[in-house]
């Protein structure tokens, strides 16, 4: 089973950047397809980014499309999520999930998370 550490997460100002990593243990990351989801305050989590395991084919949820890039760089066993031109409802923990399967990782029912890494995005 891939284990999943966040980083990059912290405080910016609304229109900002920040990119967050999530490392991946296990000799068979490269197996994984791999999401991102986020959760504010007082809300359910939901799903942000997702890319297949060869990194061709990814996902979007409409709320970020066009702001946010997932990347996967098997060789460093990490995923990314480039965040550009921020909004304070970005604010939020965002989570790290694989699965092997591509319809799963998109859901809740993801099999490994990380332990997610905290957003803020001041106006």
């Amino acid at each position: 089973q891939v284990q999943l550490v966040e980083s990059g997460g912290g405080l910016v100002q609304a229109g900002g950047s920040l990119r967050l990593s999530c490392a991946a243990s296990g000799p068979t990351f490269s197996s994984y397809h791999m999401g991102w989801f986020r959760q504010a305050p007082g809300k359910e989590r939901e799903f942000v980014a997702a890319i297949k395991w060869r990194g061709g084919i990814t996902s979007y949820a409409d709320s970020v499309k066009g702001r946010f890039t997932i990347s996967k760089d098997n060789t460093k066993n990490t995923v990314y999520l480039q965040m550009n031109g921020l909004l304070p409802e970005d604010t939020a923990v965002y989570y790290c999930a694989a699965d092997r399967v591509w319809t799963t990782v998109r859901t809740l029912y993801a099999g490994a998370w990380g332990q997610g890494t905290q957003v803020t995005v001041s106006s």
